[in-house]
């Protein structure tokens, strides 16, 4: 009784198994019209794809090894090879999107060969017409790959966005490191004109002073005048020298800075100083990407320093006093800027089978499109091939659409 139990919960468990599998392997779409059994191709002798009518069969092979992925045909009667000259044959491959290719095929060894390159993804509705000793055939079948459908229910709560594909403004950027340092001519120090005593010092080191303001008050030793010293700028009292009753002869009795604008100190290595000029546009950044201000490059250093360093110098505003001499910075210059005629924002690009893509949107449907990648500033890529103009994209949270794509299999089989 014990064995007759233990057999019975076996093959319970291997049927819920096999009805696992077929329902999974059914739930995207591939099936072939059974729902309950897989059938296994029918493959041809060169490992492509068979298509059999009666006697007259036509195997379709994507070849790819040493050449651009081409489509070839083989034909044979009742399992032997025809000559390429004996039969025709076009192919029509209708993309996602709505493109078509029509593809005329010419004799080559002992095949026929496709008009034209089998461009990436290889995901398609297949038409196949061929005629053969006054016969005509017809096959239609569905080759997807990297194709996948989402609800709206799916892609609202996974936050997926879009963005659509076209013409840019490419801004390229090198990234500097370097320092706020006071502007050399908004550093004030402060002198007595005439030789005397500190009476009275009015101001304190950090206090923010006006233009015309009285900074201190001195006794002149040879005409025993009192005199007031006021300060050349609005700013700050950034150093003090003296007390009251020391003597002001010829000394630097306070230090006055403004910081309305201050200087971008910047380090260029090797690399970077051939593409830097002067009137450059910068933007520069805290470390903590608090704050952020523009200005332009106003002086790049004629020689390198003992570390094969060039000196580089930007002018930024400085209103609410954010920018305080000695703090270090990130700055990005804008070193060329064109108009390119397709781009697309850099967070929509993902590695498929260790090629660049992008996730075009049709609809609940998305596919892969293996782009062709010109210049990069970081944010915004430009396109050379493999994306139309036009196309809606996914730019936010694709990681969704490519695990999705990846849980049905992202078979590349010809």
């Amino acid at each position: 009784m014990r064995n007759q139990f233990l057999s019975l919960s076996v093959v319970i468990a291997l049927w819920g198994s096999v009805s696992l599998y077929s329902y999974a392997a059914n739930d995207h779409g591939e099936s072939d019209g059974h729902s309950s059994e897989q059938t296994e191709e029918a493959k041809g002798s060169h490992g492509g794809k068979l298509l059999s009518d009666g006697d007259f069969s036509l195997e379709l092979k994507i070849f790819e090894t040493g050449v651009p992925p081409e489509m070839r045909l083989y034909a044979y009667d009742n399992g032997k090879p025809i000559a390429p000259g004996n039969w025709q044959a076009n192919v029509t491959l209708d993309r996602l999107g709505g493109d078509k290719d029509q593809i005329k095929f010419s004799s080559e060894l002992d095949y026929q060969v496709g008009s034209q390159v089998i461009q990436e993804p290889h995901s398609y509705d297949v038409t196949i017409q061929a005629s053969y000793e006054n016969q005509r055939y017809e096959w239609q079948f569905e080759s997807h790959e990297g194709r996948t459908t989402i609800s709206d229910r799916q892609l609202e709560l996974a936050g997926v966005e879009t963005d659509t594909a076209s013409e840019a403004t490419l801004t390229i950027k090198d990234t500097l490191f370097g320092v706020i340092a006071a502007a050399a001519d908004s550093v004030y120090r402060i002198n007595a004109p005439y030789p005397g005593l500190v009476e009275t010092v009015h101001v304190l080191v950090g206090e923010q002073v006006k233009k015309g303001q009285r900074l201190l008050t001195l006794t002149n030793t040879d005409t025993l005048q009192r005199y007031s010293v006021k300060s050349p700028t609005s700013g700050e009292v950034t150093e003090r020298f003296v007390n009251q009753g020391d003597r002001a002869d010829g000394r630097v009795l306070l230090e006055v800075v403004d910081l309305s604008t201050v200087w971008v100190e910047m380090s260029a290595f090797p690399e970077s100083i051939e593409k830097l000029a002067v009137g450059q546009p910068v933007t520069v950044r805290d470390l903590h990407q608090h704050e952020a201000a523009t200005g332009t490059i106003t002086y790049v250093a004629p020689h390198m320093t003992g570390g094969h360093i060039a000196r580089t110098r930007a002018v930024i505003d400085n209103p609410d006093g954010h920018w305080r001499p000695g703090m270090h910075i990130n700055a990005d210059i804008q070193i060329a800027s064109r108009q390119v005629p397709l781009a697309i924002k850099a967070s929509a690009l993902q590695s498929f089978r260790e090629m660049p893509v992008v996730f075009a949107k049709y609809g609940n449907e998305f596919e892969v499109r293996m782009v062709e990648l010109g210049e990069n500033n970081g944010d915004t890529i430009e396109v050379l091939g493999g994306l139309k103009p036009g196309t809606e994209y996914v730019t936010g949270n694709s990681f969704l659409i490519k695990a999705d794509i990846l849980k049905d299999g992202a078979s590349h089989d010809h």
